[in-house]
């Protein structure tokens, strides 16, 4: 039987992710677990995330996952959710800035407190379904029609422009990258638990997907 960690440090969705997943495939084992043994024997990894960075950081710091990330995203498929996602990225502007895991180049941007379009104020943080447009042609996108809809709520983003990496793009004011893929790690910047038919189809392709594109 596959078994799927999520990882806890206490920061991120985890009761709900773990329910979706456990939802698109029920001959998997999902573990919610800071054990490192455990997550280090999984299948496959899911780092999720909500809040600011500079906590999800200090206590990915504090548990040790930090280095356990950069370990077990090596060599079997992975899916950072969220701010998950963000702290895969080498740097974010919360708080101040902070220094993340760095598995990816691309910096992290604050939407700004005048973001507009078409000469109206769009709301931070950003909160609502987007169409999102996939960049590449990869495993996680199967049976997803290209420009569905999925679920967002937060107040930074990983640059679209430049981004080598990006396998999904949206746009919210500016464009941003709602994906990004290199090797076996996929992450997402919306919530696949909250994003309906879509984003079930998303954590389905996941707990089937080898890790190779």
């Amino acid at each position: 039987m596959k078994t799927v960690a999520i990882i806890d440090y206490g920061m991120g969705n985890l009761h709900s992710a773990k329910k979706a997943v456990e939802h698109v495939a029920p001959d998997t084992t999902v573990l919610v677990t800071d054990n490192a043994r455990k997550i280090r024997e999984a299948d496959r990894v899911i780092l999720p995330g909500v809040g600011a960075i500079r906590d999800c950081m200090a206590e990915m710091q504090r548990l040790g996952v930090v280095e356990l990330v950069r370990e077990v995203s090596k060599d079997r498929p992975f899916l950072g959710i969220c701010v998950g996602m963000q702290a895969l990225m080498s740097r974010s502007e919360e708080n101040r800035g902070v220094d993340c895991i760095g598995l990816f180049p691309s910096q992290v941007r604050y939407f700004g407190d005048h973001l507009t379009e078409n000469g109206e104020r769009l709301k931070v943080p950003h909160m609502g379904w987007n169409q999102v447009y996939q960049s590449v042609d990869h495993p996680l996108w199967h049976n997803i029609p290209d420009g569905d809809r999925f679920y967002f709520v937060h107040s930074y983003y990983a640059e679209a422009e430049g981004n080598a990496d990006m396998a999904g793009r949206t746009h919210y004011g500016v464009d941003l990258a709602a994906a990004v893929a290199r090797d076996n790690i996929f992450a997402v910047q919306f919530h696949p638990e909250k994003s309906a038919r879509a984003g079930l189809q998303l954590l389905k392709n996941f707990t089937e997907w080898t890790g190779k594109c």
